[in-house]
């Protein structure tokens, strides 16, 4: 239980420092320059985790657990030591990438170890306390980040992680056995490259894809490195000893199919969050703090959930039911979204929210549970690495083609606006923002809301299609029972 703390304690670290830094960025901007940066800040961490997350469980699974979370920990430690002493923009971003690679190991690492930890059916427990303090950081990060930086100043939103750290290195380094290496093992350092090469290049294409000042070369070169990274990331795991992803492990139907179906979790949830925002203060005038309070109970009903969904596994070792209902509420759910309009209740969000915590909280930490149950146990944080990297690359590539379904769709509706409506649009309704629609008189306001929210609605109705694709995959799954032992 000590080991299991100073994991999830480590894991609450990880996942925090990706929202805490949101609050403190205007100010980071302001003391060290470089407006046009900005957004490094948050993707140089994101892009960092994302790469690292098989060599991770690969690793853990070789070598064991302790000696590379404790690695991953000094790495962390050390890029939030340089971040607090930024003295520029780039060394800042240059910090981030460092403390996004052990950001990573966190991640997976603590994932693997619940997996090693406990027996099979007691995992879904304590991954659904995991859960909750994934929600908690959600919850806690931008708020913590604010405070911090009122209080203390941005640097002590990074420094914060150091006296937490080392008292979690020190509490693991202690607790936790060393597994005893009987083999020499051999590396699969081509193979680990080309997957970060393939990760890196598809998660920044859905970055980039949506700045404002359209393609440019690297929106069509992007795609073609990833694609290419990753066949050719294929044929080198095909030929490797000890490949850092096992293909094999996709030869289980299981994995396979949670496998899928996390991208297409990532990309209707996860990547959902941004969208949600803008929409909500568009339409309702609401400025971001206000806003942010219809996100609590998406993340308390998440966090609820999680438990109750993991006590439940325990008891009867059934999963199979809950990502289909989850994935049912959530097509449900985006079709709700499209009868919602400027009258809408703020108690009816806040409604719809909470409902979409419950869809989560039966999917991500479930999944995890089942393709544990499915790996072998000497591959259990290469299985773990891959799920957690399928949900990174779907939220990423959610965010951009979710994003251009709705840049189609209110351009479409630009194309139906009055003349007079569309005369207060210089930049039409892809350039509505919350602030100019505050700004327009009501008739016009009302008019434009209206289409606005049509344009909306289509992607809401794609992403009610990806969630259907989701639920037929989970049908899919075998309807097994977890043992109650390993």
């Amino acid at each position: 239980m000590l080991v299991y703390f100073g994991a999830l304690i480590a894991m609450f670290m990880a996942s925090m420092d990706m929202q805490i830094v949101v609050t403190a960025l205007p100010t980071i901007a302001g003391e060290l320059g470089n407006l046009h940066l900005f957004g490094w800040v948050g993707s140089a961490y994101l892009l960092s985790t994302a790469a690292v997350s098989p060599f991770y469980g690969k690793l853990g699974d070789m070598y064991g657990r302790k000696i590379v979370v404790m690695t991953a920990i000094v790495l962390f430690l050390i890029g939030s030591a340089i971040c607090g002493m930024a003295w520029s923009m780039e060394s800042l971003i240059a910090a981030r990438v460092l403390q996004g690679i052990g950001g990573g190991g966190l991640m997976v690492s603590a994932f693997a170890m619940i997996g090693e930890l406990f027996g099979p059916r007691d995992r879904a427990k304590y991954q659904g306390y995991t859960s909750a303090v994934f929600a908690l950081s959600s919850i806690l990060g931008p708020v913590a980040g604010g405070y911090i930086t009122d209080l203390f100043g941005w640097r002590w939103v990074f420094l914060v992680n150091l006296p937490i750290g080392i008292v979690v290195l020190f509490v693991i380094g202690a607790a936790m056995k060393r597994k005893f290496v009987e083999k020499q093992h051999k590396v699969d350092w081509l193979g680990g490259v080309l997957i970060a090469i393939a990760t890196t290049a598809i998660v920044y294409w859905s970055d980039h894809v949506l700045d404002p000042g359209g393609p440019d070369l690297l929106t069509f070169i992007l795609p073609v490195i990833g694609i290419a990274a990753g066949i050719a990331f294929v044929r080198v795991e095909n030929r490797s000893v000890e490949p850092i992803i096992p293909l094999r492990l996709f030869k289980n139907h299981t994995i396979s199919i949670v496998s899928g179906v996390s991208v297409l979790a990532g990309a209707s949830t996860l990547g959902m969050f941004f969208y949600f925002a803008l929409y909500f203060q568009t339409l309702t005038g609401l400025g971001p703090a206000e806003v942010g309070f219809l996100f609590l109970p998406a993340s308390a009903t998440s966090m609820v959930v999680s438990v109750i969904a993991g006590r439940i596994i325990a008891t009867t070792g059934r999963y199979k039911w809950m990502p289909v209902v989850a994935m049912a509420v959530g097509a449900a759910l985006m079709v709700g979204f499209t009868f919602i309009n400027s009258a809408t209740s703020l108690w009816v969000l806040g409604i719809m929210m909470a409902v979409f915590g419950i869809s989560m909280g039966l999917q991500f930490q479930v999944l995890m549970v089942a393709i544990q149950a499915a790996a072998p146990p000497s591959d259990i944080g290469a299985a773990t690495g891959v799920v957690t990297q399928a949900r990174t690359v779907g939220a990423s590539l959610g965010l951009a083609v979710n994003g251009a379904v709705m840049t189609w769709a209110l351009n479409v509706q630009n194309s139906l606006l009055p003349a007079d409506a569309a005369a207060a649009l210089p930049g039409g309704l892809t350039g509505l923002s919350p602030h100019i629609a505050a700004a327009l008189s009501p008739e016009a306001r009302q008019v434009v809301l209206g289409h606005y929210s049509a344009g909306i609605n289509v992607m809401f109705l794609w992403v009610a299609a990806m969630y259907v694709a989701a639920m037929v995959l989970t049908i899919l799954l075998k309807d097994v029972q977890i043992p109650k032992r390993a």
